[in-house]
């Protein structure tokens, strides 16, 4: 690889890490919070092409060769060209343990027309450590994809992250009540339902699982942020 060849292929990798944070692809790979940082290593990487080029006709140094494994900086390349890879969905969901937690604190849900609309996680916890005391009498609307574990049982799930899709685990909500008869992996609902004392443990973990009394269930898109990083849609 020549440096002409280095400059090339420094440029593109930066315009693609570049244009995956301001579009979102980014959201594939790593939390909202981490843009700027991606957008400030595409920059980086531009500049550095840039500075290889002008280096090299400033000082007519001669086209030396860089080791054959500089190559493989077009692996990354390729990869965020090539492959849009999707959301991490019940697959991952059935074969990790909830990531549910205790809360510090429950905020008090606003006053209005019902259905509430809440994040899953938030639900969850409320529902699993709050022993629904602020979902009493409330109608609530969640979104979520669908996971079925071995016995059928269907949940409804949002992946939660602290950093990247590497560290994803599941937040799991038990569809009970007006479930609808077919239910078919990773299709994405909004959940209409209410709160039930009704739980199970997760069969990987032992972590709790709370359910969710389901009057109405429709399909949606998968937004466009399919992660959960606060509890929050």
């Amino acid at each position: 690889m020549n440096r002409h060849a280095q400059a090339a292929v420094l440029f593109l990798l930066g315009a693609a890490v570049a244009h995956a944070a301001v579009t979102d692809l980014a959201l594939r790979y790593v939390r909202e919070g981490l843009r700027p940082l991606l957008l400030a290593c595409g920059a980086v990487l531009v500049a550095a092409a840039v500075a290889t080029v002008w280096y090299g006709r400033r000082e007519a140094a001669p086209d030396g060769h860089a080791p054959r494994v500089a190559w493989l900086l077009l692996l990354p390349l390729l990869t965020l060209i090539l492959i849009a890879p999707p959301a991490l969905g019940s697959y991952s969901a059935t074969h990790s343990g909830t990531a549910l937690q205790e809360p510090h604190g429950y905020a008090a849900l606003p006053e209005g027309a019902d259905p509430l609309r809440l994040g899953l996680t938030d639900y969850a916890g409320r529902a699993a450590y709050d022993r629904g005391r602020t979902l009493r009498g409330r109608t609530v609307e969640v979104t979520g994809f669908v996971a079925l574990d071995g016995a059928g049982t269907p949940y409804l799930v949002r992946m939660t992250l602290n950093c990247c899709a590497a560290d994803a685990r599941p937040v799991k909500v038990g569809l009970t009540g007006g479930v609808p008869p077919v239910l078919q992996p990773d299709t994405w609902l909004t959940v209409t339902g209410t709160y039930t004392p009704e739980r199970a443990e997760d069969p990987v973990n032992g972590g709790p699982i709370p359910f969710l009394r389901v009057i109405r269930a429709e399909p949606t898109p998968e937004p466009d942020q399919p992660y959960d990083e606060s509890g929050g849609d």
